[in-house]
């Protein structure tokens, strides 16, 4: 089988779909794998890496789609790529389609687009395989973010996360338990911040109560919590996540407004639409705006601020996809791999998700478990 792998082309996402190490592992599986040139450059990965790891470099997107019966990138296409489609290709990537543009979902469905979603693969036990490394780089990157912030010349209250003796430390609010939450917590925590997290999963929170053998401040996240702990949080982390639909808003602009003038919001919920009202996407050039006097930290892309990391836990979690799909085929692959089925949210260009097809108003235009059982049989027929 031949793979695809495209220069990310928008703005500062320097992450890669595929690092050397994956094309060892598929050139040693008999896979054919094209990189585009300078496709991982930015993350240190240079175009003869690729090439002692058995990759063909090849020097025009065009190439690099082209080529390809699998396309592997990191971030969702934009529309100068959609015209790049190879009819009946298969796409991996985070896609995130029930936010996306219409012109995207158009281009899917005309050339019979086969569009598998990293960030909702999902195993048979819930967990999220390839979003989680993803998720934990976002929580440990928080802290980082948000000390800077509240530093005096970028603009807020002039506070240290970890306070000083006679000084009180600052007070972050976490909301959601989730892989990213809990990531963010041990950053908070680590750094010497007072931590309150909530969430609606009693289980979630006394999973955070164990990891941090206390130290932790535990709450159910209903709205007489949250506007009380809104009310005097320094920093505000939305880490809510319903894989495959938009997320909640649990944070309105009222909640906000009585936030102190300064303090901050990070919301990591943005790639699902946000769950603070006033959250809107900023990229990691432009990452923060000022509303209501809080200052909003929005990057859907966070990780991508470590690219070289962020694409070695990307590959590592994405690859025993891949070389699945590159062994046996992806319906097949499919069969083997619940979370590939999950993941799947057109198959051939037709809806197949649906979630997916509620977000648009739209009905489901194909029902993947009767594909895969037409494959079955048509195999056992071939045998």
């Amino acid at each position: 089988m031949e793979f695809g792998v495209p220069r990310e082309i928008r703005d500062l996402e320097k992450r890669v779909g595929l690092t050397p190490a994956g094309v060892v592992s598929l050139t040693k599986a008999g896979h054919k794998v094209y990189i585009e040139r300078n496709a991982g450059a930015d993350a240190g990965f240079f175009d003869e890496h690729y090439e002692r790891a058995g990759a063909r470099i090849v020097y025009t997107p065009e190439e690099a789609w082209g080529r390809a019966d699998v396309v592997l990138k990191v971030a969702r296409p934009v529309e100068t790529e959609h015209r790049l489609f190879g009819n009946g290709q298969t796409l991996i990537s985070f896609l995130h389609l029930t936010v996306a543009s219409p012109d995207l979902h158009a281009a899917l469905a005309e050339h019979e687009i086969t569009a598998l979603a990293y960030e909702v693969m999902e195993d048979e036990d819930g967990t999220l395989p390839v979003l989680m490394p993803m998720s934990e780089a976002a929580g440990r990157l928080a802290p980082i973010f948000a000390g800077r912030l509240l530093t005096t010349p970028r603009g807020g209250p002039g506070i240290l996360l970890s306070g000083l003796p006679g000084v009180a430390r600052a007070i972050v609010v976490i909301v959601g338990a989730g892989t990213l939450g809990r990531a963010a917590a041990r950053g908070f925590v680590g750094i010497g911040a007072q931590v309150i997290v909530l969430d609606i999963d009693l289980k979630k929170l006394r999973t955070v109560d164990e990891m941090f053998d206390g130290k932790v401040s535990t709450m159910m996240a209903n709205d007489y919590n949250l506007n009380r702990v809104v009310s005097f949080a320094d920093v505000l982390v939305g880490a809510v996540l319903h894989p495959g639909q938009r997320a909640p808003v649990l944070i309105t602009r009222e909640m906000v407004r009585r936030m102190r003038r300064g303090s901050v919001i990070m919301d990591f919920s943005i790639d699902h639409g946000g769950c603070v009202e006033t959250s809107r996407p900023m990229t990691l050039r432009d990452p923060t705006f000022v509303a209501e006097g809080v200052t909003h930290f929005c990057v859907p892309n966070l990780p991508a601020a470590v690219a070289r990391t962020a694409s070695h836990a990307l590959t590592n979690a994405a690859l025993p996809y891949i070389l699945e799909i590159g062994e046996c085929g992806v319906e097949c692959a499919m069969l083997k791999h619940p979370a590939l089925r999950k993941g799947t949210k057109m198959y051939q260009g037709k809806i197949t998700s649906h979630r997916l097809a509620a977000a648009l108003g739209r009905e489901v235009e194909i029902d993947l478990d009767a594909v895969l059982k037409d494959y079955v049989q048509s195999e056992r027929n071939g045998q």
